[in-house]
């Protein structure tokens, strides 16, 4: 290993991280990110010897000098740890920094070496064009010695000498890569306050949302992406479980009427960094900014966007901040899974519509939560369809290409009305709209098993098992189709594969009860149904079902009683 650590005045990049080395910051996605000087000098060691062994001595000695012996191993474990939280990484499935025991470390991401900082270059990409066209011409009369060295280098595989070198001269290059699916992971909130979570993932969907238009792309859902929100997996383990060519990661920052967006692409499996910019807009203009964020993406990956999205992705309406706002954090309460949460909603959107009648998003809000009370007895059917319709149509009305808005009125024909004409056309316009809208496919999918087209249904099945690989109830699609299938056996062993994914949902005992009555082993499903109703005794679905095991197992007194309880309550409430 050379003895000194890297230049002065270098500027070294990995992932989302930039390391100014004369100045001695590290910044992510452009913001600083604050540590302390020891641990920045050691980090600058490792990184700017990227892909060797840099032994412990190495570092005592470069780093506190060789007669410093006293409290230096405590100390540099301290600064490895601070290293690691500042870069998020993690000692046990590392992505930027590797322990080798008794030796020492070895830093594993890719290092790109510049002589100026990133930002800098974009802005003055001329001057930069025309060093390399100097570059070129002094090449030229010195070729074969050029050539000769580098031959040298790469036959004595010094990998950190030989990179740089041949990046100075131009000579290696990024190898194009082919991307067909892609995941955006949550936007990580830098407002250094846990109240604007919310502001965040809503900003996480809408990127979700406008990538989704895209047919060339595949785009993973929200519901799956959301289960890495703080992960520390590596990103080749988290693109392998989503099953994805690319990742989005970046961050997002909300103060006052501002809102400041960084994204990152990188090529999930080698982790490559494709692309980085920052954007910053009033929150009047938040939606443009997500649209030209994901036009962005799709050009560096080189999607195929047809017109007709690339015209919807360039028209994007100015927004209310305050009306915009109160209608993500009622979007933020609905995906909670506490109904008191759910419940709290309602007041949200009214008021974001009251503010602001011109959005489309809060009528959406609104007929999604009126479905909602349908689901806890809250609400009678022929209530919550009259509002639930009027509110997605008042959003139809204001934008008639909102995919969200036909995928829920296809629900609200197939559910209340029994217009399966309708729903069914409505369906195909939403997954029109947004081909990656794992909602419409899953609801399109229902829709076709209802009918009894199972064929169908299983390639939707299949598309949204793609669009949604990891799911809250991961066999809960397949269940579906097979019990609808009368395959009873299936949707038991995919009802007993919940219960070990879930052991405290009560559904998963459910998917165990409802095939167990229809082969007739009632003890079994009894026992089955129980346990789903201890965990939920409010649950207005699960008690009939434990009351028709009873029945069915000639246990007509406790199936009696329920009936009562249900007597009771439908008076009191609908049911």
């Amino acid at each position: 290993m050379s003895s000194s650590s890297a230049s002065v005045g270098l500027f070294l990049r990995f992932g989302v991280f930039e390391l100014d080395c004369q100045a001695g910051e590290l910044h992510k996605s452009g913001l600083l990110v604050h540590l302390p000087p020891q641990p920045l000098k050691i980090l600058a060691l490792l990184a700017g010897h990227s892909g060797e062994v840099v032994t412990r001595a190495d570092i005592r000695r470069q780093i506190w000098g060789d007669g410093t012996f006293v409290d230096f191993e405590q100390g540099l474990n301290q600064c490895i740890r601070q290293i690691r939280t500042a870069l998020g990484d993690d000692a046990e499935s590392p992505r930027y920094i590797e322990t080798l025991p008794r030796r020492g470390y070895r830093f594993i991401a890719r290092v790109e070496e510049r002589e100026t900082p990133a930002a800098s270059m974009e802005e003055s990409g001329g001057e930069i064009h025309a060093h390399k066209a100097a570059g070129r011409k002094w090449l030229v009369p010195a070729g074969g010695v050029i050539a000769a060295g580098l031959a040298l280098l790469v036959f004595l595989n010094v990998p950190w000498m030989r990179n740089r070198v041949m990046r100075a001269f131009g000579v290696v290059h990024n190898q194009p890569v082919e991307i067909h699916s892609i995941a955006v992971l949550p936007l990580e909130n830098l407002s250094n306050d846990p109240e604007q979570e919310y502001f965040a993932d809503g900003m996480t969907e809408e990127l979700i949302t406008d990538l989704g238009k895209i047919s060339a792309l595949r785009v993973i859902s929200r519901t799956s992406v959301m289960r890495y929100k703080g992960t520390k997996k590596p990103l080749p383990q988290i693109a392998r479980e989503l099953n994805v060519d690319a990742i989005v990661e970046g961050t997002v920052e909300h103060s006052g009427n501002r809102v400041r967006i960084t994204a990152n692409l990188l090529y999930a499996l080698s982790e490559r960094h494709l692309w980085a910019e920052s954007y910053q807009r009033d929150l009047r203009d938040v939606l443009s900014l997500q649209d030209e964020v994901a036009r962005a993406i799709a050009q560096q990956i080189q999607a195929k966007v047809t017109p007709d999205v690339q015209t919807r992705l360039a028209t994007s309406r100015p927004v209310n901040p305050e009306a915009h706002d109160l209608y993500l954090k009622g979007r933020y309460l609905m995906d909670r899974p506490e109904f008191e949460a759910n419940l709290r909603a309602l007041t949200y959107f009214q008021q974001a519509n009251r503010i602001d009648a011109g959005s489309p998003m809060p009528y959406l809000g609104l007929a999604s939560y009126y479905e909602m009370l349908v689901h806890y007895g809250e609400m009678r059917g022929t209530e919550a369809r009259e509002r639930a319709m009027a509110a997605v149509m008042r959003a139809l009305e204001i934008d008639p290409n909102l995919a969200e808005a036909h995928a829920m009125l296809g629900s609200v024909m197939h559910d209340y009305d029994w217009d399966w004409a309708g729903a069914e056309r409505e369906f195909k316009r939403a997954i029109e709209l947004n081909p990656n809208s794992a909602d419409a496919h899953d609801e399109y999918r229902n829709h076709l098993i209802d009918m009894g087209r199972f064929h169908e249904a299983y390639a939707e099945l299949k598309l949204g098992q793609q669009l949604e690989p990891v799911w809250p109830r991961p066999d809960g699609r397949e269940y579906r189709y097979y019990w609808d299938g009368r395959e009873y056996d299936k949707a038991l062993e995919l009802g007993r594969k919940s219960v070990e994914l879930e052991p405290n949902n009560p559904y998963s005992y459910a998917f165990v009860g409802w095939p167990l009555v229809q082969l007739g082993r009632y003890g079994e499903a009894i026992s089955e149904f129980e346990k789903a109703v201890a965990l939920a005794p409010g649950d207005l679905y699960l008690k009939p079902c434990l009351a028709r095991a009873y029945a069915e197992g000639g246990r007509e007194v406790e199936a009696r009683k329920i009936l009562r309880e249900l007597e009771l309550r439908y008076r009191q409430s609908y049911m």
